[in-house]
């Protein structure tokens, strides 16, 4: 599924990205451009962002 239309850059590779170091929606757009377009991605990228670092809390 793709989170920024602007850029083609799908969910997949959004993960990549945060699990590539990436830790916040503008650093993903300095890797992807995700985010750089019209912007609509950006609240996308912050959920997703949210619940890797929900994800990981509670699974330590």
């Amino acid at each position: 599924m793709f989170v920024c239309i602007c850029k083609a850059v799908t969910e997949e590779e959004v993960h990549q990205h945060f699990d590539d170091g990436a830790d916040n929606a503008d650093a993903v757009g300095e890797r992807c451009g995700a985010g750089l377009g019209c912007g609509t991605c950006v609240e996308r990228l912050n959920e997703i962002l949210c619940s890797r670092s929900l994800g990981s809390r509670t699974a330590a």
